[in-house]
């Protein structure tokens, strides 16, 4: 690996211990989480993940035809998320737009990505677009109806599509809030998406969890071994 650059590594050290200064720093005063949490219900995404939870919730008890199958579903979702999450942050949301004749191809995920990188403090960014939740929330709606042998599998599967949705929008809100870290298991959380904004956004994709799928996938090395980006804050050096 080529030597770091020591204006870039600087840069990318200063802007990491300052923001985890701005938070934790012995001069804060303490944001808990009951007020983090009034600030995170004032954001569409959330609203919209929860009526989709409740509705799953509800149409699923209403159906009834209760069976133990209905668990594979959920058991395969949540084994598998922190490789979902990876997929999903390396392919859609750091796509790199391109043209095809003369026509640009990006999506609003990418570019709102692209935006959250420039400015990590910009709460609004944090979410999941509402337009392209709509798209998300609708697909998840096919899915469960039209891709199970039986609809109550469907919506067990729906049900847990958006708790851990809502689950990833909470956490990754919590990780850009003021909120100071106290347990060890979601400092290092927190930590490890700080180095994915301030250090190198080639590494350390994982939001809900660490050393998982980045470890998985080879996008876990230590920090002090990795080349600060010049790039981290402006995804592809687009400006966009």
């Amino acid at each position: 690996m080529s030597k770091p650059s020591p204006e870039i590594e600087a840069l990318a050290q200063e802007r990491l211990a300052a923001e985890e200064s701005r938070i934790t720093g012995s001069r804060r005063a303490t944001v808990g989480l009951g007020q983090t949490f009034v600030e995170f219900l004032k954001h569409p995404s959330p609203w919209m993940i929860l009526a989709t939870l409740l509705t799953a919730a509800s149409w699923r008890v209403a159906e009834g035809d209760w069976r133990l199958s209905d668990l594979w579903a959920p058991v395969i979702l949540v084994a598998t998320f922190p490789v979902l999450e990876w997929v999903i942050h390396v392919f859609i949301l750091h796509f790199k737009p391109f043209k095809v004749a003369g026509v640009k191809i990006d999506s609003e995920l990418a570019r709102d990505h692209r935006r959250h990188h420039a400015d990590p403090r910009n709460i609004p960014l944090v979410f999941i677009p509402w337009r392209s939740l709509i798209a998300v929330i609708a697909g998840e709606f096919a899915i469960a109806i039209y891709a199970f042998p039986r609809l109550g599998q469907g919506l067990t599967f729906l049900f847990a599509t958006a708790a851990t949705g809502l689950i990833y929008e909470w956490s990754h809100y919590l990780i850009h809030s003021d909120y100071k870290p106290k347990s060890a298991t979601y400092k290092a959380i927190w930590r490890n998406h700080r180095l994915h904004h301030y250090k190198n956004e080639h590494y350390w994709f994982t939001v809900t969890s660490t050393a998982t799928a980045d470890r998985l996938f080879g996008t876990y090395p230590d920090p002090g071994e990795v080349k600060a980006s010049a790039t981290a804050k402006n995804l592809h050096g687009s400006n966009a």
